[in-house]
């Protein structure tokens, strides 16, 4: 896809916007799951692909494409696929890629469900999985085998915030024959776009930054090249993990704000990261653009920010972790991320508790992790709300209770 000359403030604005009977400047839900044929033959033809037309919303729908569109202009690639959810997405690419007794190399810093697909339903179709450390190109290509058909990575990784070096790993995966996905989910194409680097294909989840107000599920799936995107559509529709119109709308009001709402995350997540990292309660922060992540110089060559969400683990382990996220008000204890709202969560204990303890400290997600996904709100508030909270712990004082507790 040639991308538009415009900025990508301007493009995330007009991007996907088709034109419609009415002239309406939004685009028109279409709720419906089928569509009427002009006569027999139209329909027959469009069956055997040779008339446009829609036949039922599982295989196409205007207002998924719409979205569709949108999202393969801002992110460089040839065509996207909407799916019901982030999973959706990788399972789709992951099997599309797959072949029994192959193999696939998987970051070990990714979304814990990923190990978990990889580990049970596709080791039970007879794909091997290796898990390495991204961050480390060496590892990457030690793990290769004469059978590797994908590399798999999350960067900043989920929820250690490891970063890959793009365009060296992508090489190792084409070198060997293999093809590389990349789940851009936490940085948007706003601020990264690993097909620019090599990558194969890209994921998200929609649930995130993409929508960016907690009220959607879904993922998608970008692929740089034609053939690519024909043989995830296949495979998509053939799955059926597709994204209803509904939540494409959704998403697709979302995408309008998207490059506003990266400058809040980014400036706030940084001034809150920066403010931890001053705490001597707080053994270590990681965070892209702070200058003592490991590669934060790489993070500055292939990305425009530092995203939304930071790691860090107290002094107190676990147990300072539990009492921290007992004890915060204004930021919500809840796993996911990318919305409006600061969200704080424990990935041993939540979004990553389906890992073995192994594989969680092979990953270098220790129980005392706790991740945070900084909003859109007043960054001082945010950190008004942390400091109460680390006050209280380190006088030994229990969570106060809420308003309206009895």
């Amino acid at each position: 896809m040639k991308r538009s000359t415009k900025s990508f403030h301007t493009r995330a604005v007009h991007a996907g916007a088709t034109g419609n009977e009415h002239g309406a400047v939004t685009p028109p839900i279409y709720q419906t799951s089928t569509f009427k044929f002009e006569s027999a033959e139209h329909g027959a033809a469009c069956f055997a692909g040779k008339a446009d037309g829609y036949i039922y919303t599982r295989m196409a729908n205007p207002t998924v494409e719409a979205l569709e569109t949108a999202l393969a202009e801002l992110e460089g690639g040839a065509g996207a696929q909407a799916c019901a959810s982030g999973m959706a997405a990788i399972h789709t690419v992951m099997a599309t890629f797959a072949k029994a007794g192959g193999h696939i190399v998987c970051g070990e810093s990714v979304y814990g469900p990923v190990t978990s697909l990889l580990q049970g339903p596709l080791a039970q179709l007879g794909v091997r999985a290796t898990f390495v450390d991204s961050s480390d190109t060496a590892a990457v290509a030690a793990a290769m085998e004469k059978d590797t058909t994908l590399v798999h990575v999350e960067t900043p990784g989920n929820p250690t915030l490891v970063v890959t070096d793009l365009a060296a790993v992508a090489k190792i995966a084409h070198d060997h024959g293999a093809k590389m996905s990349v789940d851009n989910t936490f940085l948007t194409p706003v601020l990264q776009r690993p097909l620019d680097h090599g990558v194969d294909v890209v994921v998200h989840s929609l649930t995130k930054f993409l929508n960016g107000h907690a009220d959607v599920v879904g993922g998608v799936i970008i692929s740089k090249t034609e053939e690519d995107r024909v043989r995830m559509r296949k495979a998509l529709n053939l799955f059926g993990g597709v994204l209803p119109p509904f939540e494409s709308y959704l998403v697709l009001r979302g995408v309008r704000t998207l490059a506003l709402r990266m400058e809040r995350h980014c400036e706030s997540a940084l001034k809150v990261a920066k403010w931890l990292e001053s705490r001597e309660d707080v053994d270590w922060v990681r965070f892209p653009w702070l200058e003592s992540h490991p590669q934060h110089e790489l993070s500055r060559r292939q990305s425009s920010g530092g995203g939304g969400v930071i790691s860090f683990e107290l002094a107190g382990g676990l147990e300072a972790g539990r009492r921290l996220m007992n004890t915060v008000h204004l930021c919500q204890l809840a796993v996911s991320l990318g919305g409006v709202e600061t969200l704080i969560q424990h990935p041993a204990s939540m979004t990553h508790a389906g890992m073995t303890a192994e594989l969680r400290r092979q990953a270098g997600i220790s129980d005392g992790l706790v991740r945070i996904s900084v909003g859109i709100e007043e960054a001082d508030d945010v950190i008004a709300d942390l400091e109460t909270a680390l006050d209280r712990i380190a006088a030994g004082q229990d969570a106060p209770a809420l308003a309206g507790d009895s």
